[in-house]
């Protein structure tokens, strides 16, 4: 193990330099990947931009029925032409969503506790979907909380690792999710280390959050980072989020309720995409959402 005193802290993010890894794909850091598993990845990232627009409605595992959620088979699939991955649970895409989509899935394979157990730690979650359903679903992906700097630190990133370990057997790629939960930081300091524990780990996509510094966070991290829409922010922000991300290396991101609770849903994932894929301005994407809301 590496000696901790006197370690000094990296400053050189090189972040002007082009990943040096490539190899003529498109997905960073997969370019020695396995056939089946880059075909997954060029599902989730779009060969065209190298970017992908998910929209997250698996909120129900622990949270229940959410505002904005209430009927799945009525809320996502109208939005569901503008999105490039739908990631939900198993139960969910199973009832609620069509299978003719053909669009990538990022299903949820971890589960715990709910966000209204007594006494109970949301960061001690369990692999909840094994591998054989996950192949059953069709996933190009599977996604796995982790919680670093949380009581179940250990235990989710053993789940990651089981979850990498299953998915390189078979091809599917493992995004790791990073948790902040109420007790932890949210500093770059932190980002810098969670997102760049989990690629070290194995995983071949990293869901985060916006922060401070990103250039570096995304320079400093070998796989493709998707950034977290998080809570519900005007319109507005949330698409000036989206232009911030994506000018700051972020490979994507994943709108949940700042798409499905907006005043206008199909308006504001379509301005999303704009920023994503077409290379919008935040300002361009919210002229294009206002003047979709007054026709």
């Amino acid at each position: 193990m590496a000696d901790l005193d006197g370690l000094k802290v990296a400053k050189d993010y090189r972040i002007d330099t082009p990943f040096a890894r490539q190899g003529g794909f498109h997905v960073k850091g997969m370019a020695d990947a396995d056939w089946g598993m880059k075909t997954r990845l060029s599902k989730i990232f779009q060969p065209e931009s190298g970017h992908t627009v998910m929209l997250a409605f698996d909120h129900g595992y622990f949270m229940g029925s959410t505002a904005g959620l209430e009927r799945l088979d009525v809320v996502i699939p109208p939005l569901m032409d503008d999105v490039d991955v739908l990631m939900g649970t198993r139960g969910a895409f199973r009832t609620c969503i069509n299978p003719n989509h053909n669009k990538g899935i990022a299903l949820r394979v971890s589960a715990g506790s709910s966000m209204v157990s007594i006494g109970d730690d949301l960061s001690h979650e369990v692999i909840a979907v094994n591998i054989e359903d996950a192949i059953r679903m069709n996933a190009s992906c599977m996604a796995v909380q982790t919680f670093i700097g949380a009581d179940g630190e250990t235990s989710s990133l053993n789940n990651l690792c089981k979850t990498v370990d299953a998915g390189i057997r078979y091809g599917i790629p493992t995004m790791g999710v990073v948790a902040v939960g109420k007790d932890m930081e949210r500093t770059s300091r932190f980002f810098k280390l969670a997102t760049r524990m989990l690629p070290e780990l194995g995983a071949q996509i990293v869901k985060t959050y916006y922060c401070d510094d990103f250039e570096e966070i995304t320079s400093a991290c070998p796989v493709p980072i998707v950034v977290a829409g998080g809570k519900k922010l005007p319109e507005a922000e949330a698409l000036t989020l989206c232009y911030k991300a994506i000018q700051g290396g972020a490979a994507g991101v994943d709108m949940g309720r700042n798409i499905f609770q907006s005043i206008n849903a199909q308006a504001m994932v379509k301005a999303v995409r704009m920023v994503v894929h077409e290379n919008a301005t935040d300002k361009l994407a919210y002229e294009f959402f206002l003047n979709e809301i007054n026709k």
